[in-house]
């Protein structure tokens, strides 16, 4: 598994505290189905105990199992051994490749900058590299850079598969209620005619009065409720009945699907600057006028 050359970069020093042991997997699907990486992972602290230290100064750190590596955000074990290993405590950080500890640059960078200050050893299958050498920095920060742009190929291919097949419709998302998927794959009214009859007279309602509020107040003097399609595991497909508010009566004149449209890419996710803070999702195209038939210019728009 180590090259016997980089054996003489252990030192004695290094013996005498911990070896950090790193392990992670990106989703619980991982965790879950793809065992034979994390046993792969567990056995580091066999190979790690050849190389010289005792069992009990052998710490394995999996807290973030099914945590995505492209930030620290959640991370929590990360974190730790950021901490450890800039208190000194650490002799080595081990891991199977560098995508297990980060793929970001940024993060990345730290963790070998702190391991030169503190002459803590970096080690993976490959090898064992010392951040204090030029050498084996030049080296690590490559493999930290290409473990960033793994992921960046990674995304764009996802994202260009979702294109594709939207471009061709045949991207599916949750549909409103009042339609459905036949067996064929073609969008259709919901076979259940009271929830279609619910569903025309928002929009027979709102053509009317014009106005989202009469809609609402209509609804509400007869004590009528509209439907409601379930996403939970449990009870996933299941309809349910509610009072229909202000929000809800916008939110279905503003669905392109209602207007007989297939439309992807109405908004776009904003970065923010503050780490932790949830990226907020913003729309990014408008001009739905509800009860005109008219759809959405967006990305993507194709007629059902």
């Amino acid at each position: 598994m180590f090259e016997l050359r980089s054996h003489s970069k252990l030192r004695a020093d290094h013996l005498t505290r911990p070896a950090l042991i790193y392990i992670r997997q990106s989703t619980l699907m991982q965790v879950r189905e793809n065992t034979a990486s994390t046993a792969r992972q567990y056995q580091l602290a066999q190979r790690v105990h050849e190389l010289g230290w005792p069992e009990q100064l052998i710490s394995v750190i999996d807290q973030d199992q099914g945590q995505s590596g492209a930030s620290t955000i959640g991370r929590t074990g990360f974190e730790y051994l950021i901490a450890e290993v800039g208190l000194g405590r650490a002799g080595a950080v081990v891991s199977l490749e560098a995508s297990r500890l980060a793929r970001s640059s940024s993060d990345w960078y730290r963790l070998i900058e702190i391991c030169a200050l503190t002459d803590t050893l970096v080690i993976d299958e490959d090898g064992i590299y010392e951040p204090g050498q030029y050498n084996d920095r030049l080296l690590l920060g490559f493999r930290g850079t290409m473990s960033e742009a793994e992921l960046h190929w990674l995304h764009c291919r996802l994202v260009g598969g979702k294109l594709e097949k939207a471009q061709h419709g045949a991207l599916r998302f949750r549909l409103p209620v009042g339609l459905s998927v036949d067996p064929a794959g073609h969008v259709v009214l919901d076979p259940d005619e009271e929830i279609q009859h619910a569903v025309r007279l928002v929009f027979e309602l709102f053509v009317h009065h014009r106005s989202a509020l009469a809609v609402v107040k209509h609804f509400t003097d007869h004590g009528l409720q509209i439907p409601d399609r379930l996403w939970t595991r449990r009870r996933k497909g299941e309809v349910v009945w509610t009072p229909l508010r202000y929000a809800r009566v916008l939110s279905m004149l503003h669905n392109p699907f209602y207007a007989g449209a297939y439309v992807y890419g109405r908004r776009r996710v904003a970065r923010d600057c503050c780490p932790g803070k949830r990226r907020a999702s913003k729309r990014v195209a408008t001009g739905c006028r509800a009860g005109t038939g008219r759809s959405c210019s967006v990305i993507i728009t194709r007629a059902i």
